[in-house]
């Protein structure tokens, strides 16, 4: 049976387990209607619209 010689560091612990619990950044897609950066399967909040059609009225803030 395998045994290890010596205790893992915090170090190398943390480490090891540090590359898995990377967050990786969020795929931003082109609306198609306005061109605004979106998550993909999501409603614009600039104009409201998803997949060709209108789902929301978006709320003017200016």
């Amino acid at each position: 049976m395998a045994v290890p010689r010596a205790k893992t560091s915090k170090a190398r612990t943390r480490r090891r387990q540090g590359i898995n619990m990377r967050l990786s950044a969020p795929t931003l897609v082109e609306c198609g209607n306005c061109g605004n950066l979106i998550l993909t399967h999501r409603v614009c909040p600039k104009c409201g619209f998803y997949r060709g059609r209108q789902f929301i009225m978006p709320e003017n803030n200016g």
